[in-house]
């Protein structure tokens, strides 16, 4: 069963920022979903995201959210969800909705 990245997407919405109180897809903290066909008609998803900044203390929580919240999709065999700070995060990766919950216009 193909799993398409928009459901991985959607599935990573279901994180949110503890500081910001907003989803790490639209605060653009996803740089790159992977999928990839795994044993038994089921899927690998790799995932690069990164952080707000470098020293986020929210890093390891955000990081183990993801995992568990693409692991809950089914048909994913295994995920791994690696933290990239290459190119940096801006505000400019934020979505209209997160720009808005935030009030930055």
């Amino acid at each position: 069963m193909a799993i398409a990245e928009d459901t991985v997407r959607e599935a990573l919405k279901t994180v949110i920022d503890p500081e910001l109180f907003v989803n790490i897809v639209d605060l653009g903290l996803i740089y790159e979903v992977k999928i990839t066909d795994a044993e038994e008609g089921k899927c690998n998803v790799d995932v690069e995201m990164t952080m707000t900044s470098p020293a986020c203390p929210a890093g390891p929580q955000l990081l183990g959210q993801s995992k568990a919240a693409v692991g809950n999709i089914e048909g994913v065999a295994a995920v791994d969800v690696r933290m990239v700070l290459d190119p940096p995060w801006t505000p400019d990766r934020m979505t209209e909705d997160a720009r808005d919950q935030l009030g930055i216009f």
